[in-house]
């Protein structure tokens, strides 16, 4: 993953803070070449202190056009309630990213949602989740497929996760890590291509989007990022059949019960997201994942 929004590029899980084969997270497109907010002032508050008569001037285009509703999320103080320990995926298990690895938001209310970006950790679960948690890491994926098929969810869909190593693609996208190496097409098992292409296909039909290659890509076409994952190995005729498959299946009850918006679905019970529960403690990413933008 990367740096945070607006700090460089990279990746989201594998090496460091930058994306190679995993998550690259920041946002360049903040940060270089554009000037900073004063210290203390967020980029939202800087935005609405700033704008006055610029702000008044656009009122009547912003009505016309429908955008009043996503300004108001992007509001400071305007956030939609939060329960913890919930998750968007039924089945996923909760265990927190560092906050420090992706930024609080509304979405889709103040950025929708049309893209599933898909990485590689160039490793095991256990460090994805490790880094994840690791503050100074500065990149993050929203979720985390292991080779069995279990998954992971770090941080919520509502918020903006430093996966992509692209500002606006983060903003649009949720990003899933899956454990393995670009390398070794043994990484991807029959449970991991299931697994997520059920993850991916609930994204899909919450948000409205088609299950094609221009919606659901690989890290590795995010523009600007300087990552190759999920490599030539992924098989993606494969995974987007099953996912199609997943989608032509009728839904039967809501697929993820109070996820995905106000609330969340309850996640399972289970050992505790705590550094070093699942994988070995204090074990470095791959060096092709550090340096993800935000």
């Amino acid at each position: 993953m990367g740096k945070r929004d607006g700090d460089g590029g990279g990746d989201s899980a594998g090496t460091g803070r930058a994306d190679g084969a995993g998550t690259s997270g920041g946002e360049p497109s903040e940060g270089r070449g554009a000037a900073a907010p004063a210290p203390g002032l967020t980029r939202r508050r800087a935005l609405w202190i700033g704008g006055g008569g610029a702000a008044a001037a656009g009122v009547a285009a912003l009505v016309a056009s429908g955008e009043p509703a996503r300004w108001w999320w992007l509001l400071p103080g305007n956030e939609k309630p939060r329960t913890s320990g919930v998750v968007d995926f039924r089945g996923a298990q909760w265990i927190a990213a560092s906050p420090e690895n992706y930024r609080r938001a509304d979405r889709p209310a103040d950025y929708g949602i049309d893209r599933v970006v898909i990485h590689v950790v160039q490793g095991s679960y256990g460090t994805a989740l490790d880094v994840f948690q690791d503050p100074y890491h500065e990149a993050a994926a929203h979720y985390v497929v292991r080779k069995d098929g279990h998954i992971a969810q770090m941080i919520r869909e509502l918020d903006v996760a430093f996966h992509a190593g692209n500002r606006g693609y983060n903003e649009r996208s949720v990003g899933i890590e899956h454990e393995g190496y670009v390398d070794r097409p043994e990484s991807f098992t029959a449970a991991m291509y299931a697994s997520s292409a059920r993850l991916t296909a609930g994204i899909c039909r919450h948000y409205g989007f088609p299950a094609d290659r221009e919606h659901i890509v690989g890290h590795g076409e995010v523009p600007g990022t300087d990552h190759t994952d999920p490599g030539k190995h992924w098989d993606w005729d494969r995974y987007l059949g099953l996912v199609r498959a997943e989608l032509r299946r009728p839904v039967q009850k809501p697929p993820h019960p109070g996820g995905r918006g106000n609330g969340g679905a309850q996640a399972p019970t289970g050992a505790p997201g705590t550094p070093g529960t699942f994988g070995t403690p204090g074990a470095t990413p791959a060096p092709e994942h550090r340096g993800a933008t935000r």
